[in-house]
């Protein structure tokens, strides 16, 4: 048996034991293992702070981070419309 095996099942276990904890922690260290990781790198991984992508986000474009403004910016005003393509002088 694989090692991406033995942790499938042992996520499958702790979900149904009810240790979602548990199976929270397994079911990142089995997509690190899907994803290249070595069992030793999976293992010591820490992956409490990952935000995983929402369903139905899925496109072009999607695997770009989010930009957050830096902490004190503002949204510049918008100008008015009424005064678009005009010139001061008459």
């Amino acid at each position: 048996m694989d090692e991406i095996e033995r942790v499938r099942i042992q996520m499958e276990a702790a979900a149904e034991a009810l240790d979602f904890e548990q199976a929270r922690r397994l079911r990142d260290q089995l997509a690190l293992l899907r994803g290249g990781a070595s069992a030793a790198e999976a293992a010591e991984a820490e992956t409490v702070g990952l935000i995983r992508q929402q369903p139905g986000a899925m496109g072009l474009g999607t695997s770009q981070q989010r930009m957050t403004p830096p902490p004190g910016w503002k949204k510049p005003v918008k100008p008015d419309p009424m005064t678009k393509g005009r010139s001061r002088k008459r």
